[in-house]
């Protein structure tokens, strides 16, 4: 049944860059969305079943998805202290004005960067990482993050416990 999920699995690395602005979603669109970031392994005939279309129209829907950048890609939810990494934190970093794109590109090269974005407020970047304890989560923030130029002051605070939220629970609160 998967098999004919493989060819829309890997978009291209022109993948939602066509310069044009993306098409809007119809109910049938959102419906494949919420499927695909419950279960991103369903296949192509599971999906089209539930949302009650043929397959070839929803081959054609998640390809258009993929092309118009909508679905950036596939991935698994991990359990990341199961996986090996008991330590996880947000770091907010103030940088140098200006220097969003260099240290955007420093920090995707950190081991265990797992989310970085760039936001108004008290700080300017926030950045996730899952490392495998507080030491290596210390030697991240004392060795590699403060000794890059642009850096100029972290404040890290420990993540305890995280729950990802499944789409089904955002759409109806509970």
């Amino acid at each position: 049944m998967a098999d004919d999920w493989e060819q829309v699995v890997a978009p291209g690395p022109t993948a939602g860059l066509t310069g044009t602005p993306a098409r809007p979603l119809d109910a049938i669109d959102r419906d494949i969305l919420r499927i695909l970031q419950t279960d991103g392994r369903a296949s192509i005939r599971s999906v089209a079943e539930r949302v009650h279309v043929s397959r070839a129209n929803a081959y054609a829907r998640i390809n258009r998805l993929i092309d118009d950048g909508v679905i950036r890609g596939f991935s698994a939810r991990v359990n990341h202290e199961r996986a090996g990494h008991g330590a996880s934190a947000y770091i907010t970093l103030k940088i140098v004005q200006n220097s969003w794109r260099t240290v955007r590109e420093q920090l995707q090269a950190l081991p265990g960067a797992a989310h970085i974005a760039l936001v108004s407020g008290d700080f300017d970047v926030l950045l996730l990482v899952h490392t495998p304890d507080n030491r290596t989560l210390r030697e991240l923030v004392l060795t590699k993050l403060q000794s890059i130029p642009e850096v100029l002051s972290t404040r890290t605070l420990l993540v305890f416990e995280e729950t990802d939220l499944d789409p089904d629970h955002r759409a109806t609160g509970h």
